[in-house]
Formats: C-alpha cells, structure tokens, sequence
C-alpha cells in the first residue's frame, strides 16, 4: 500500500468521523449552553451552538488511531515520520494539541478571561516546542551557503509563532464557514507542499485536516447550525502552524518560510489590520469592532454567501502562488511575492481595513470615556465633530497665510506683484 492510499484512508475516516459527530457536538453545546446569541456584534440572527471543535477534534483522533491499527496490524506505511533533520515527539504534538482543544472548549462554556486564554495557547505551543518541533536555523539568502543561527531565541519565537497562527484563524471567525474554508485551503496547500518536499507526517496530518473541515463545512457554511467556537477555531489555526513547521527542517531556507506566510494570507492581513485599526482609534487589542474583511464586504453590499466565496477565492489565488513560488527560480518568486503582496493590499486598500471603526466618545450622562462604533449614533456625532474641527483648523490657516484668497485682515483679494 502507497502513501496516497494510506492518505485516502485517512482523509475518509476523518471526514466520516466528523460528519457523524458534528450533530453530536451540537447537542452537547446546547446542553452547556455554549451558544451564540444574536447581539450586536454578531452577525447570526438566530442562537447558533459554538463548540464545532469537538467534532473535528474526535475526527483527527479517529484518523489518527486507524494509521496506528493499520501500521501495526495490516502493514501500512508508517506516516509519522518526521524529516531526518528533526526528532519529533508526537505524542507530545499530541498532547499540545488536546491542550489548544481543552483551552478552546472551556472557554466556549465559560468565556475565559483573554489572559487565561492566552496562557493555555503559550502552554500548548511550549509543550510543542519541547516536542521538538522548532527551527534552530535559517539559510542566509544574502550570503550562499552560511546559515543564520538562532540558538535559544529559536524556542520563543516558535511559541509565538504558533500562538499567532491559533488567532489569526480565530480573529477571522465571521462569517458562517469563513474559518472553515480558509483552513480546507490551507491545509490542501500544505498537503500539496507535503507531497513536493516528501514531509510524511505533514502530508497526512494536513490531508486529514483538510478532510475534517470539508465535513464540517456542511453544517458550518451559511446558514450555519453549529460554529466553530473557540476549540475549533484556536486548534484549527494551531495545528496550521504545527503542519507548517514539520513542513520543513530545522535549517530552513526562506522559501520554506515563506509558503506557509503566503498560503495563510488573508487571515494574516486581517489580524494585522485590525491591531492597525485598534491602534490608530487608541483601544485595547481586546476590544471587538467590525472593521475585518467579512464585514467590510458585508458592508459593501455582498452577502454572507458572497462575502465567503470571495475570501475563499483570495485564498485560493494565494495558495496557487505559493505553489508556484516552490517551482521557479529565484527571481521569479521574488517577482511572484511582490505581485502577490500589492495584490493583497490593493484589496485592503479598497476595503479599508486600515480606517478605524471604534472611537472614544465622552457621554455626558454617564460621565464616563465610552468606546463607541459605526452602529452607536454617537459616533455619527463624533465624526461630525471630528469634521467640523478639521474644516475650523482649514480656516485658520488660511486666514493666516497670505495669498490670494477670502479671510485676509482687509476682506479682499490680493495678488502679487507683476
């Protein structure tokens, strides 16, 4: 039995598995009460179950228990086979894994505080750090064949590496099967760089990956039944990150570096944006607004459906050129990334993703700062004043500059001298 028969086998019991589960974990988020309600800030209109990751979870594990029976008792090829240059644990991986999960799922019932959050996604990704999976050097692409050595600082960087890709999936959670999709693609991507650059392990962890998100998808794509929820979409974006780096060995060159970057594109500029957005109108990192791509496009007139099938189609462009990035010289990729970038920043020129939508309105009732958005009349009335101030510092100036214009001391028009 090959490899991509061994891969088929997985991707079908993850898929199986998690279509079969996902009502499961339906009933069990009704019965805790992990819900999302209509609000503001959210787009369903109707209460919608949040703990999805179950059912991907309970499918991954199941595809990784039939490559075990299958290994050990019919004579399949091992898949957990790590690059030579790497000694992986991955019962550790697992265990990093489980943790993201644990972290995600109680906060769906409980709603954790985002430093308790935070401090389980630095635990997983340090128990995948101690696992073995980190990268200890880097090609130099200035200088052929030195390396730049990373030594300890390799281990932090990792950490934070995988915990961004944990909420770059999570921040662009939006949309019904946004998340969803865009880790399908992804993961499909990867799976394509796996079988490239023969990563074993990385083939068959994103193929099953890629297959337990298509299975979701049915349930998860508008309208929605059942979302992600944080235990999905955390472990989602982590185990990104984890195929990402098995995806290469522990000298990495910068292309291999790049590829994941590219491929998870989207979510990338959203989560940037938004730290832009939230920086520029003065509020916290934790304070949700409506400036993201899916609701820019809502915004500009498409539908949920619409809204999602354009993202997914961003992503799709990018992940064929980070396939094609791996197949040509040097100087095309370069030209590849450039066309790519400008592409991509055009789109979030036009959407805007960089304009602040939050700001700090004074409510004289309360007598307190409030943080208010595009939907609160008061931002109308900060916007006006905002206005109104600009053209009043306009006048002044012109006032006080001379020149051949209204406002001058005298009242006239004067002109210089011939």
């Amino acid at each position: 039995m090959g490899f991509t028969v061994t891969h088929i086998y997985l991707a079908l019991t993850a898929f199986v598995v998690t279509f079969l589960m996902t009502p499961v974990a339906k009933r069990i988020a009704l019965k805790l009460n992990a819900v999302d309600y209509p609000s503001a800030r959210r787009i369903n209109k109707r209460p919608v179950p949040r703990m999805g990751g179950i059912a991907l979870f309970c499918g991954l594990a199941a595809a990784l228990v039939v490559q075990y029976v299958g290994t050990v008792c019919f004579g399949w090829p091992p898949e957990l086979i790590p690059h030579p240059s790497m000694n992986i644990s991955y019962p550790g991986l697992a265990a990093a894994v489980g943790i993201v999960f644990a972290t995600g799922a109680i906060d769906d019932v409980f709603q954790l505080a985002p430093k308790a959050k935070l401090a389980g996604q630095v635990a997983a990704a340090s128990v995948a750090v101690a696992s073995g999976l980190s990268i200890s050097h880097i090609v130099n692409p200035f200088i052929a064949g030195s390396e730049i050595e990373l030594g300890w600082i390799a281990y932090p960087i990792t950490v934070f590496y995988l915990v961004a890709f944990s909420n770059i999936i999570n921040l662009i959670d939006g949309l019904d099967g946004l998340a969803t999709g865009i880790s399908a693609i992804a993961a499909l991507s990867m799976y394509n760089y796996a079988l490239l650059f023969g990563r074993v392990d990385a083939a068959a962890l994103s193929i099953a990956l890629a297959a337990a998100c298509l299975a979701f998808l049915r349930y998860n794509f508008h309208p929605a039944s059942i979302f992600l929820g944080d235990s999905g979409a955390l472990m989602l974006g982590f185990l990104l990150g984890v195929i990402s780096l098995l995806n290469v060995s522990r000298t990495a060159a910068l292309t291999s570096l790049l590829v994941p970057l590219i491929v998870a594109g989207v979510p990338i500029i959203d989560t940037f944006s938004a730290i832009v957005r939230r920086k520029r109108a003065h509020v916290g990192m934790d304070v949700a607004d409506k400036g993201h791509i899916h609701h820019r496009l809502i915004q500009e007139g498409y539908n949920q459906r619409q809204a999602v099938l354009l993202i997914y189609c961003w992503c799709i462009l990018l992940a064929i050129g980070a396939a094609v990035i791996t197949q040509v010289s040097l100087a095309a990729r370069v030209v590849i990334f450039i066309l790519l970038a400008v592409l991509s920043l055009a789109v979030a020129l036009h959407l805007h993703l960089f304009e602040p939508v939050l700001r700090h309105h004074y409510n004289p009732k309360t007598r307190r700062d409030e943080i208010v958005t595009p939907d609160d009349p008061a931002f109308a009335e900060e916007e006006r004043a905002a206005h109104e101030a600009h053209e009043k510092r306009r006048r002044d100036l012109a006032e006080k500059l001379p020149g051949d214009h209204a406002g001058t001391p005298s009242g006239k028009h004067f002109r210089p001298r011939d």
